[in-house]
Parts: C-alpha cells; sequence; structure tokens
C-alpha cells in the first residue's frame, strides 16, 4: 500500500486566525470540527502513492505549479455538502476571481495520472471543509450563522503536497504532513 496524499492550497496564518474567530463561537458537539491547522483548499486527491512513483509526481507537480501564475483568493460565505437539509459537511466558499484554482486543479489531477497514479476524477468544488457529520443532519442554523463569513485576500504562492495519516489525528481524525512546497510563477515573471 502507498501513500495518501493530496496537493492543496493553505491559507496564510492571518486568515486562519481570521477563520477561526468567526468559527470558535458557532462550533457544536453535533458536528466533528476540523483543527484550524487542517484547513486547506484540496486540489488533488491521491489515495496510494508508491513510494517509487513519489519523485516523479514531485517533479511534475512542481512543473505544474510553475506553470501556475499566482493569483489572489479569500474565504466568503458557507455552503453544504449534500444540501442544507441533508448536511454531511460544512465548508467556507471561495472568492477566487481569477476562477484560477480549477485550471490548478486541473494541472495537478494530470501531474498525478501522467505518473501512472490513479485519480478519481469527480466536478471540481473547491472549499474548505470546517466540519463533518456522519448522519445527515440539518444545516441551516450554521449557514444562516456563517452567512457573512468573509476574509482579508490573499496571494496564492504556493503549492503544498501533503501526506495524509489515518487515524492519528485528534479524536481519530487524520493527521496532515506538508512534504513539498511548490512555487507558483510570480505574476511579475509573466
Amino acid at each position: 500500500m502507498g501513500e495518501r496524499l493530496f496537493t492543496a492550497v493553505i491559507p496564510p496564518a492571518d486568515v486562519i486566525d481570521e477563520l477561526e474567530r468567526w468559527i470558535d463561537p458557532r462550533r457544536d458537539s453535533a458536528w466533528r470540527w476540523m483543527e484550524a491547522s487542517d484547513w486547506h483548499v484540496t486540489l488533488a486527491f491521491y489515495a496510494d502513492v508508491e513510494p517509487w512513483r513519489y519523485e516523479e509526481l514531485v517533479g511534475r507537480l512542481r512543473t505544474a505549479a510553475a506553470r501556475t501564475t499566482q493569483f489572489p483568493l479569500a474565504l466568503h460565505g458557507v455552503g453544504c455538502f449534500a444540501s442544507a437539509a441533508k448536511a454531511h459537511v460544512l465548508f467556507a466558499n471561495l472568492d477566487d476571481p481569477r476562477d484560477a484554482l480549477p485550471e490548478l486543479a486541473g494541472r495537478c489531477h494530470t501531474a498525478a495520472t501522467t505518473t501512472g497514479i490513479d485519480v478519481a476524477r469527480q466536478k471540481y468544488h473547491p472549499h474548505v471543509t470546517l466540519a463533518r457529520r456522519n448522519q445527515p443532519s440539518d444545516g441551516s442554523r450554521h449557514l444562516r450563522a456563517l452567512a457573512e463569513l468573509t476574509t482579508a485576500s490573499w496571494n496564492v504562492a504556493e503549492v503544498a503536497l501533503v501526506q495524509s495519516f489515518l487515524g492519528q489525528g485528534p479524536r481519530g481524525t487524520p493527521r496532515y504532513e506538508v512534504r513539498e512546497r511548490l512555487a507558483l510563477m510570480s505574476a511579475s515573471l509573466r
């Protein structure tokens, strides 16, 4: 069995702090809330990366990142998967004025598939997971309470390649470890 990896955009500390100020007063025991240190925007998930493919994957991801110009991003509003009435996941939406995330996610997906790594193909919906539930529940109260959530914009300058260790985090959640940081192209170099 290989390593569980994913590529992600990790918000900077000041945005994490701002998001925490929104979330902390609204946490309840009905949901499993993510630790602030685990908040991220997944670009592509690689469920099973054999060790011998790792260096090639990193090289292809480095190239994909270098072909992507840095871009602004902010958190704005919240949503639920699957629906407000039957919510499994509560998430923060993203304000991506250049619509850069889908293209970057596609490049990260392609980097893996051309390396021979299977990646599930699904409609990409960029978000930051805030909380989860095993059983679907009405998420309307949280949607109303967090409807005005907004953070400062930040410049996305890198992609992180993160390893996920199932069950090693608090309360049996995954533990995440950044393995690589891959720089995006500076806007001045375009």
